[in-house]
């Protein structure tokens, strides 16, 4: 009776031992099957390394010696009489990247079928291993047997907006080959920069790379072919395939800036310094194009090994080629019906001259309309609705919509990435989606999660990608996407600071912004009150008052702030010693109108900062986005400003907004008036600005000066809408915006 209760109180303990040792892995992606048992093996510097002869074995164990250097501080021995840890090729062991990891007393077996597999199970062993130094470490004894559900696990950086060094994309391609992602989407060349050293044309570089800010600021940089060449090189060694986009017929005005002989206008453009959608694309009617396009992509090509080209394909207006002579006749020369059919021959001619090189073809599902045939992959940004076509066209398809990691981390949550099951329709509209997801499972390749840099940069952006890219990695892995499912990811989510922290990544919440900044003007006490809504408690907001970007050494708070003067503020997050992002800017300018008070003919548009944003002694920034920016829907805007008393005047100065594209434009007249009793009125100001539809946008300010004051109790600042539109301009003086920023007053 002893006995057998002595065993069974031992094999309560050992069930016990096990969970815990279970509790303790927090592999990520996590193995499709692991069975955790009794004991450990001990890793020393007497351990040493057994693996096949060839090349590619030969640098997984340099870089599995690195790792555990790295890491623990252990040097592994490079006798040969050492042994421990054994890599091995089985071909029994199924799927060109799956692996099994066995770890008993006596040491660490990683066998898979292939050089993938094994690299793979040397980056599970290094998640089994802790982060701290020590003379040896203990590694629990488990079976692991894993492979990914899907073979395209991807991640797009676009650094044609903005551009990100070197040393910031190997340390991303670091990250994602630790949680097995193995294809980096290199989103090269965009209307605001080409990023790539193209030797035949140099211009591509030297002007094409380059933009002029609004202040003045010269922004941009590229990659020599030396960097490519080792980034590709760098990438290789971590299990990873770099694919390079280089963006045709649209999102190409970075490229006309340097050669406009491809432009259909063939005038000069410069780099555009907004974002948005431009109307200057290749031109598909000069046989030129196509020359200067496969002389880029042959060098291209010679520096990506990659089997795939992404050519874009997206948002390309046709506007140019509807004015294009030579475009035209082409159109009727080739028997086509409309401009989409001029896309349709652009991108077979494309796909024709790629196949010709061996590569194949990748494009945003824009390239259906142009009728990209079954052979082209198509990455899916729009919805169900296009992967449906796609996948019903025949063509193979990568899923990137429900991963954009530009958008805000509250909307795109980590449990939002991990929840989402790309073979399934996710509009409940569409339920015959479900039919034709199942049926073409086998044309589903995986997923891609984009970074689109329009509001990303060096500093921000792995905020925006961690966590966030880890669920993905552990959605396209493990293909588990249930709620039971997801609180065991969570937990081992969280086991992963450590090793982030280890790194210097910057990440971010898993469900709310890093920070929020707000301000308001305190009239009573002539300050305004700088608010931080922090995502991290441990998170400190570094400002300056003087225009200087802050440092760690600048002033620092954690929840607000009073400012006690204008001047141009800036504020930066930082946490854990890390800068969080650029700084955010409140130009700040004492206005006599603050504190009193505003009222409008027609109420400012809800959807933006209210109407007495207008005089808070802020003032709006480029960005219409930026909570200062009030504005006007199809209306005129009539402000009237009430000082309660006589107050002398020198100057008055209002900001208006304009973007052409986004609808934005300058008012047709604005007006400044005066009076003392709100009844009589007298001109002070009148202005009528061109229309200049070729401008990209800006701002432009409306300005009044008088040396001899000017007594008055009431300002009227009046803006008319724009009444009459040219006839290229489309949907002509209708959906028309007016933006104003602070009305100044002093």
């Amino acid at each position: 009776m002893l006995k057998s209760l002595l065993t069974w109180c031992l094999g309560v303990l050992a069930v016990l031992a096990s969970t815990q040792a279970m509790a303790e892995i927090s592999i990520i992606p996590k193995p499709q099957h692991m069975e955790v048992r009794q004991g450990s093996y001990r890793l020393d510097a007497h351990t040493g390394i057994d693996a096949p002869e060839g090349a590619r074995a030969q640098e997984i164990v340099a870089f599995l010696r690195e790792s555990v250097y790295q890491q623990t501080g252990i040097r592994l021995s490079r006798s040969p009489h050492a042994h421990g840890v054994v890599l091995a090729i089985d071909p029994t062991v199924q799927g060109e990247e799956a692996y099994r990891l066995s770890v008993t007393p006596r040491g660490v077996i990683i066998q898979a079928s292939s050089d993938k597999g094994l690299f793979w199970g040397v980056q599970t062993l290094r998640q089994l291993l802790p982060i701290q130094h020590a003379s040896s470490t203990v590694i629990p004894a488990l079976r692991i047997e894993d492979r990914p559900t899907f073979a395209y696990r991807g991640f797009m950086l676009d650094v044609g907006r903005h551009f990100y060094p070197v040393s910031f994309i190997k340390k991303q391609l670091d990250l994602m080959s630790y949680y097995k992602l193995n294809t980096f989407h290199w989103h090269l060349t965009e209307d605001q920069g080409w990023r790539i050293q193209i030797s035949r044309y140099p211009k591509l570089t030297s002007v094409g790379a380059w933009r002029t800010e609004a202040d003045g600021s010269r922004y941009g940089g590229f990659y020599t072919q030396q960097d490519v060449r080792e980034l590709v090189d760098y990438a290789r060694t971590r299990n990873i395939t770099v694919i390079p986009e280089i963006e045709m017929p649209g999102h190409s005005v970075a490229a006309l800036a340097a050669y406009p002989e491809y432009s259909c206008t063939q005038q000069p453009l410069t780099v555009p310094t907004t974002w948005g959608v431009f109307k200057d694309i290749y031109c598909v009617g000069n046989p030129e194009t196509f020359v200067f396009l496969q002389h880029v992509l042959d060098e291209v090509m010679g520096l990506f090994p990659s089997q795939y080209v992404h050519i874009g394909g997206d948002e390309t207006p046709k506007d140019r080629w509807k004015d294009c002579a030579s475009c035209q006749a082409l159109m009727h020369e080739q028997g086509l019906k409309d401009e989409e059919g001029l896309q349709s021959y652009f991108i077979k001619h494309i796909q024709s001259y790629l196949n010709s090189k061996g590569k194949t073809l990748i494009g945003w599902d824009e390239i259906l309309e142009g009728g990209a045939d079954k052979n082209a992959i198509i990455e899916i940004w729009r919805g169900d609705d296009e992967a449906r076509k796609a996948l019903l066209n025949g063509n193979r398809v990568i899923i990137a919509g429900p991963f954009y990691l530009d958008a805000p981390l509250d909307r795109l949550t980590v449990k939002n990435v991990y929840s989402t099951d790309i073979t399934g329709h996710t509009s409940p509209d569409t339920p015959g989606d479900d039919a034709v997801f199942k049926q073409h499972r086998a044309q589903i390749l995986g997923a891609e999660a984009p970074l689109w840099s329009e509001r990303a940069n060096p500093f921000n952006a792995e905020s925006k990608m961690y966590p966030r890219l880890i669920a993905f990695a552990e959605n396209l892995w493990t293909g588990t996407h249930d709620d039971a499912a997801y609180a065991d990811f969570e937990q081992r989510l969280h086991a992963q600071e450590d090793w982030l922290n280890s790194q210097n990544v910057a990440y971010g919440p898993e469900d709310q912004p890093v920070v929020s900044y707000s301000i308001a003007l305190d009239a009573q006490q002539h300050r305004w009150q700088l608010h931080a809504k922090r995502g991290f408690s441990d998170l400190q907001n570094h400002y300056t008052i003087n225009g200087a970007d802050p440092t760690e050494r600048s002033p620092s708070f954690s929840d607000e702030v009073n400012i006690e003067r204008a001047g141009t503020l800036k504020v930066v997050p930082y946490r854990r010693g890390l800068r969080y992002d650029n700084a955010t800017l409140f130009t700040l300018a004492n206005n006599l109108a603050s504190g009193h008070s505003i009222s409008f003919a027609q109420p400012a548009d809800a959807s933006y900062a209210p109407g007495d944003a207008l005089i808070d002694g802020v003032r709006g920034s480029a960005d219409l986005h930026d909570g200062r920016w009030a504005a006007w829907h199809d209306s005129d805007m009539i402000a009237t400003i009430d000082l309660q008393k006589e107050t002398a005047v020198h100057a008055i100065d209002v900001g208006f907004l304009f973007s052409t594209q986004s609808r934005i434009l300058l008012p047709e007249r604005v007006v400044f008036s005066v009076s003392t009793d709100g009844q009589h009125w007298t001109s002070l100001y009148s202005d009528t600005p061109a229309d200049d539809q070729s401008s990209a946008g800006g701002t432009h300010q409306f300005r009044f000066h008088s040396d001899k004051a000017i007594t008055t109790r009431y300002l009227r600042v009046e803006a008319d809408q724009r009444k009459t539109m040219p006839a290229s301009f489309t949907g002509g003086a209708n959906d028309i915006w007016l933006f104003s920023d602070e009305i100044l007053v002093q």
